[in-house]
């Protein structure tokens, strides 16, 4: 049965002047009229009257039936709306935190009974507001007034204040701690503000102890006769006990929040941080370890360090325990001074030790160890949260390697000694290696069959000695060293082969410049024989390119700046690389200058730059860059020491595979289909490199791309004088110059030749057609004695000088040229030798030539390089060079220069 209430009451203490309209009072008195109608017509005798009373008392019936409908299912609540206010006022009311709603216009509208007693009033006539209550001290009012503000600006805000002596009179207490909040509230004649007085002495009193206990509980830590500290993931040290401070002679202020590292503390102790965990995890660890004073003095310190690693791994702070293990008054035995010593010279050791149970498990271990196996995996914990049982030794090598480390193992706990070391490969990141040797732990080294026998249920105590030697650099820098051997061996015959090569080639093409000059162009025999010569040539580009890679051809190094040279390539790069390929240089600041030969350094670039093309069908990005690297900077295994000037040539091509990177400066090695490159591009790269003085490091991740880094010596100008500039090679010196604008190599696509270019479907770039010269007077007079060991060269060379008109002498070896000399001692204008003979080489037929005709012109003519027997000639020795393979009109040119010069 619904209720009916008339306006609610305010609760004894409170006071309300918000004013609330009536409940039903608009239905009752709708009612009302309707019944006073019918009442009023019924007095009316007449018979129009009666239909009008009927249809108001239907009115009212069905007024009725839709009242008693509503209050059944509950759409009209006569009693409810005025009991839900009172529960509320009520609830209000009683509230211990002072109520009051303030009114835009400053206009006190309600307020609660907890308010009422704080404000000392029972009227509104006397009621104070918070402004007037809460005055005294500088920053009560100014928390205050902040509060008013928020007010004001209609949004929430709170305040904690100290009040002295507290508002409404409490004899008990000398001050009192409130929280004033306001926030907005919304009513239907506009907004208000509803300000709550909560009394919270208690609540500080409590955090005040609470704070307390914090700071004795820090203090009692502070003071501890041990040492804590703990350390994050980073190396850092948050916190430091002034204990531990003390002993290592650190202000307390500096430590903390990242003031202080731990490797500043615990040099090589980064295993402390590097050591790997499961989820869920707590892992405790010992280490007796010295840590250095602020002095630089060593601590001898023992550690119990624990980590809790999250659910994802990663590990949280850690809490660790440090005992002073120095010389004391308390440490003055013996016995304790022994295993101090004992255990800072096992700490300190580069090689690892441990002790093993039976099965594998590490039970003790020192620095060393913890810091080589820092990759070690460790087995689950039975439940999140718990220590996870000890290492497995098993587990600290590679698959391949875990046979031969179980086998040492058990021998080792069986009781047999002198076992052979043992190389194995590291798990975990990197490409690490050891070598590791076991020893029993319990005996002379003779065998003990009954040994498992006798372990009982005792198994798990130390069985084994474990000792191991990182090899990780030792092994890269023996493979290092038979690369190069490999290589040196392999140039070496490449060497050879390209200067056996260049005298055939010099006889075909030599002879095939015969025929062309007794052949007009219309002669059927004429392309023919052109097409030899060119073959001959192309053939001659790949011997330039093995000599490159023996380090033995003809240089001319330049002082030359870096970014200027790798600027005036911008142009042959992107036809080289074309659309698809995006080149982007990033210059360092500053760069060094260097000594090199320019051309050679320009076939460097476009042979790494054509190479990452051909990485790359599906286009992508290369990127050159160029930085200094000074002496003391950080440089890969290899690098000579020294400032030298980086190039960076990266890709983002397909990447080269381990088992391929090993071989990729090999010649002839390649990856490309039959025909589209000779393998000889990236071995060019690699000998123009190390005849400069440089070496080259190669960085690849399959799929990502690869990077290669030239290192070349920087230049000191004040170190050595500079020569003076050769002049640019003429067409009689033989020597092809490589320009910009037209790679070196004849038909590799990794040499980044103009041909390979057409082969994988980029334009060609040749340098523009010079206009046509007149014909030069090739014919001369004059005696030349001519050199040669090899019949078919001596007499093509020997043809082409007398159908210029100059009298030749043959000689096969140097010593029948000595004895010609002899002979014809005043009538010899011009000495043109090989310098590869048998019985007699080129520089010492000059050494002789030297001693009776000191200012007989000499050229020499070799498949080697000049600098290669330059150095077995006195310094200062002039003489003329032509590199072979070489045309008939180069040599003629020569011989005609060499006279008249």
């Amino acid at each position: 049965m619904a209720e009916v209430s008339g306006p609610a009451v305010p609760a004894s203490g409170s006071i309300d002047r918000s004013e609330r309209p009536g409940r039903v009072g608009l239905l009752l008195m709708l009612a009302g009229l309707l019944v006073g109608a019918a009442v009023g017509l019924s007095f009316v005798a007449n018979e129009q009257a009666q239909p009008l009373i009927l249809a108001l008392l239907a009115l009212l019936a069905m007024a009725g039936v839709f009242f008693l409908f509503a209050l059944a299912i509950g759409a009209l609540q006569l009693a409810g709306p005025a009991s839900r206010d009172d529960i509320t006022r009520a609830i209000v009311d009683a509230a211990p935190e002072g109520k009051l709603v303030v009114e835009d216009n400053g206009r006190m509208i309600y307020a609660n009974e907890a308010y009422m007693r704080l404000a000392g009033g029972d009227s509104f006539s006397n009621l104070r507001s918070i402004e007037r209550i809460f005055v005294g001290a500088p920053e009560v009012s100014e928390a205050v007034y902040r509060l008013a503000q928020a007010s004001r600006d209609d949004r929430a805000y709170a305040e904690e204040i100290r009040m002295s002596p507290p508002p409404g009179g409490a004899p008990d207490r000398d001050f009192a701690w409130y929280r004033i909040a306001v926030r907005p509230i919304q009513r239907h004649r506009g907004s208000a503000a509803l300000w709550t007085v909560s009394d919270i002495t208690h609540e500080r009193e409590r955090q005040e102890n609470v704070f307390q206990e914090l700071q004795h509980a820090i203090d009692y830590l502070d003071h501890a006769p041990a040492g804590f500290l703990s350390i994050d993931a980073a190396g850092s040290i948050v916190y430091m006990n002034a204990t531990l401070a003390s002993w290592l002679g650190y202000d307390l202020a500096t430590v903390g929040s990242g003031g202080l590292k731990l490797l500043e503390i615990a040099p090589g102790a980064d295993m402390l941080t590097a050591s790997p965990g499961l989820p869920g995890e707590v892992r405790t660890d010992r280490y007796d370890i010295d840590l250095r004073r602020r002095n630089g003095q060593p601590l001898p310190t023992r550690l119990y360090h624990r980590v809790a690693y999250g659910q994802d791994g990663a590990p949280g702070p850690s809490r660790t325990f440090v005992l002073n293990r120095s010389a004391g008054s308390d440490a003055d035995e013996p016995q304790r001074a022994a295993e101090v010593r004992l255990a800072r010279f096992l700490n300190n050791s580069p090689i690892a030790i441990a002790t093993l149970d039976r099965d594998g498990r590490v039970i003790r271990a020192n620095t060393s160890f913890v810091r080589l196996f820092a990759g070690m995996p460790r087995q689950p914990a039975a439940e999140a949260g718990r220590d996870a049982p000890d290492p497995m030794m098993r587990d600290a090598v590679l698959e391949r390697d875990r046979g031969v480390i179980e086998g040492a193992l058990a021998r080792a706990a069986n009781g047999f000694g002198g076992l052979d070391p043992i190389e194995v490969g590291l798990s975990g990141p990197g490409d690490r290696s050891a070598r590791v040797w076991m020893s029993p732990a319990d005996s002379d080294g003779t065998p003990n069959p009954d040994a498992e026998a006798q372990a009982g249920n005792d198994g798990d105590r130390e069985r084994v000695i474990l000792y191991a030697l990182d090899t990780t650099a030792q092994r890269q820098l023996e493979q290092q060293v038979a690369q190069t051997q490999k290589m040196d061996t392999v140039g070496q015959l490449a060497g050879g082969i390209a200067h056996d090569f260049n005298n055939v080639l010099q006889a075909i093409i030599g002879y095939s410049d015969l025929l062309l000059a007794s052949h007009r162009p219309t002669d059927h025999a004429f392309q023919d024989i052109m097409q030899i010569k060119q073959n001959a040539n192309r053939a001659a580009s790949l011997v330039r390119q093995l000599l490159a890679f023996s380090r033995r051809q003809t240089l001319r190094p330049e002082v030359m700046d870096v970014g200027e040279a790798l600027s005036d390539l911008t142009l042959l790069l992107k036809r080289l690389l074309g659309e698809r390929v995006q080149l982007d240089f990033r210059h360092g600041r500053e760069i060094w200058p260097i000594k090199a030969d320019v051309n050679q350094f320009e076939q460097v670039i476009v042979n790494l730059a054509v190479n990452a093309r051909d990485a790359m069908p599906g286009g992508g990005s290369l990127t050159i860059r160029t930085a200094n690297c000074p002496v003391d900077g950080e440089r890969p295994v290899g690098i000579p020491a020294g400032d030298h000037v980086m190039i960076e040539v990266t890709d983002t091509g397909e990447g080269i595979p381990p088992e391929v990177r090993q071989k990729i400066f090999e010649p002839f090695f390649t990856t490309k289909e039959i025909g589209k490159g000779t393998g000889l591009g990236l071995s060019t790269v690699f000998g123009i490199v190390n005849q400069s003085g440089g070496a080259i490091d190669v960085q690849s991740t399959v799929g990502e791309g690869t990077t290669f880094r030239i290192y070349l010596p920087r230049h000191e100008p004040g170190i050595e004088a500079l020569p003076e500039p050769l002049p640019p090679p003429r067409t009689a010196s033989g020597s092809t110059k490589i320009s910009a604008s037209e790679p070196k190599s004849g038909d590799d696509a990794e040499a980044g030749s103009a041909e390979s270019s057409k082969e994988s479907g980029s334009p060609a770039v040749r340098p523009p057609e010079p206009p046509p010269k007149p014909a030069a007077d090739h014919t001369g007079q004059g005696t030349v004695l001519l050199v040669e060991d090899e019949d078919p060269v001596r007499a093509v060379n020997s043809r082409a000088l007398s159908a210029r008109g100059y009298t030749v002498l043959e000689a096969a070896s140097g010593i029948e040229a000595l004895r010609l000399i002899e002979e014809h001692a005043d009538g010899i204008d011009v000495v043109v030798s090989d310098v590869v003979m048998p019985e007699m080489d080129g520089p010492t037929l000059l050494r002789e030539l030297r001693k009776h005709m000191p200012d007989l012109k000499v050229i020499f003519v070799s498949g080697y390089a000049e600098d290669a027997f330059r150095k077995n000639l006195p310094e200062g020795e002039a003489f003329n060079f032509l590199p072979k393979p070489f045309s008939l009109k180069q040599l003629v040119e020569t011989v005609k220069q060499t006279m008249a010069s």
